[in-house]
């Protein structure tokens, strides 16, 4: 089974687990104040493996679910035996950056909460467009768009539901989360760039 499944089902099964343990949810949750003033750092990590609803998980793992194949196969590809260790450091390291920015804001804010994971699926997206801009991404099987223009859709979604607002999602995150995955992928190999431009030059 490939990492980008294995990390879709251990989601979907602790997300699950919380939509019915209330107890759970808040114990796994983003929590700045609760990391700052009782130093549980685990939230950093557990909160991406929590969602708000069966909608807002469903949502971010067919995306990651989606992308996560691509990016996978080509970090096994330039990375050869460490690049499983890499994906998963992309995984994880774009649900902990995108989150710290929040932290710092909130960590004297014992009401705010945020949960999921948006930023480890931003983060994928955007290796994935770097990997593959312009190959196109077909809604509802019909509609083809190349990925960039489904990556910067993505992004002005998030920034709408940020100034919504009214949900633990942390919709800021999706930014951050893009930002850690090309940075993280161009600094393991800065040809990927390179690749990236021509691709859009070519088009």
């Amino acid at each position: 089974m490939s990492i980008t499944n294995i990390i879709v089902v251990i989601t979907a099964l602790i997300s699950i687990a919380a939509f019915y343990h209330r107890d759970t949810m808040i114990r796994l949750l983003f929590n700045p104040y609760m990391v700052s003033e009782r130093g549980q750092w685990y939230r950093f990590i557990t909160s991406g493996f929590v969602h708000a609803d069966w909608i807002h998980l469903l949502i971010n793992m067919l995306v990651f679910w989606s992308f996560g194949s691509v990016v996978e196969h080509y970090y096994n590809a330039l990375f050869e035996e460490k690049g499983p260790w890499y994906f998963i450091l992309l995984y994880l390291g774009g649900i902990v950056i995108a989150i710290t920015p929040t932290y710092k804001k909130h960590m004297h804010n014992a009401g705010y909460n945020s949960l999921g994971a948006s930023g480890a699926v931003s983060a994928v997206l955007f290796a994935a467009i770097l990997f593959r801009p312009m190959e196109k991404v077909y809604l509802y099987g019909i509609i083809g768009l190349p990925g960039i223009f489904i990556g910067v859709a993505y992004l002005m979604y998030s920034y709408y539901m940020d100034k919504k607002g009214g949900d633990f999602v942390n919709h800021d995150a999706h930014f951050w989360g893009a930002v850690f995955g090309v940075l993280f992928t161009v600094m393991l190999k800065p040809s990927v760039f390179l690749h990236f431009l021509d691709q859009l030059t070519s088009f």
